[in-house]
């Protein structure tokens, strides 16, 4: 019972913070999001799979990827509410996700989660991780850069551990992941960057175009992209 209060205590700290950052730009959020999964992450996702959004936030992700089977994965209570139809919600830590069997997930999205993390609690992550990734199961993810955006990364306050794209894949290789791709510097670190205030279509060009794609990623570029496979 002590451990079931402290997820719902945990929560609900982060239902209040979810609701202060981003509750002013979900729409937007939602628009950026599937146009990021139409021309970006569908690569990544054969639309068979089953896909488990890790910390899923609003589900903007999760809702706008296509995938056979769908799970949204977060401490906040509200990703039931925002979780659309055909997505599966569950309240629960990335530490320890009991409800997830071993070996039964295909695809697994983790955005901007291990920088609120301690370092013990990334490895639990990254072990649970491996255990319901399926065979050759893939693990996408896109986390701020350090190197990148250290002037900025403080700025929010349960940002725990400062985090490379270095360190990253070195905490993955020793457990056990193959670093298939890494993109040092992807997307800009907050949708509330110059990007944002682009036309939609300047995102689609920023991610199909490789000439522009390389100059603004250089430029804006504040977080990487991950690609890993499960390593047996």
């Amino acid at each position: 019972m002590k451990t079931i209060s402290r997820v719902k205590q945990k929560g609900e700290i982060v239902k209040k913070i979810y609701e202060n950052r981003f509750s002013k730009t979900i729409l937007f959020r939602n628009e950026i999001y599937k146009i990021l999964c139409d021309n970006f992450f569908q690569k990544y996702v054969p639309r068979n799979s089953v896909v488990l959004d890790v910390g899923a936030g609003y589900c903007e992700f999760i809702n706008n990827i296509k995938a056979k089977t769908k799970i949204a994965l977060d401490l906040n209570p509200d990703v039931k509410k925002f979780a659309r139809e055909g997505v599966t919600p569950i309240i629960s830590s990335c530490t320890s996700m009991k409800k997830i069997k071993s070996n039964s997930v295909g695809v697994i999205f983790v955005n901007n989660l291990f920088e609120h993390l301690t370092k013990q609690e990334i490895v639990k992550t990254i072990k649970e991780i491996y255990r319901v990734l399926g065979n050759k199961g893939r693990l996408l993810v896109l986390q701020p850069n350090i190197r990148y955006c250290y002037k900025d990364y403080w700025m929010f306050f349960d940002h725990i551990t400062p985090i490379d794209d270095r360190g990253l894949c070195e905490v993955l290789r020793t457990n056990n992941f193959k670093i298939v791709r890494c993109k040092p510097k992807f997307l800009p670190y907050t949708t509330k960057s110059r990007l944002s205030n682009l036309p939609s279509f300047f995102l689609k060009l920023y991610l199909k175009v490789p000439i522009l794609s390389g100059i603004m990623q250089k430029i804006l570029g504040k977080q990487a992209f991950i690609f890993a496979i499960k390593d047996i």
